[in-house]
């Protein structure tokens, strides 16, 4: 149950994550509202995680999540650019991801 929390607690991220580009510096109210929302029960699916998960790897693969999600819909929302270093940059956190679950006695 632990992976399933922290995969939640990663796409959590994610949404506060782009949300933050919505709010405009918390400056839109219902943006903001979301996104704060969505940092609290991110980070509240993430303490669940690491109740039974160590917390180095609950917390790694947590940003990591966040970060290659964001990393992708930053393209696809925002028009950021995909260069070849960013491609490979995101296959290794996600690598890192794999690892880290791989080595996870959870």
């Amino acid at each position: 149950m632990a992976w399933i929390y922290l995969f939640i607690a990663g796409l959590l991220e994610i949404a506060w994550a782009v949300g933050l580009k919505y709010c405009d510096g918390f400056s839109k109210l219902w943006p903001s509202v979301w996104t704060i929302v969505g940092m609290i029960a991110s980070f509240f699916f993430l303490a669940q995680a690491v109740r039974t998960l160590p917390i180095g790897t609950g917390y790694a693969v947590w940003t990591g999540i966040g970060a290659v999600g964001t990393a992708i819909l930053g393209v696809i929302l925002f028009n950021e650019s995909m260069s070849f270093w960013r491609v490979v940059s995101i296959v290794l956190v996600v690598i890192g991801i794999v690892g880290l679950k791989l080595s996870s006695r959870q």
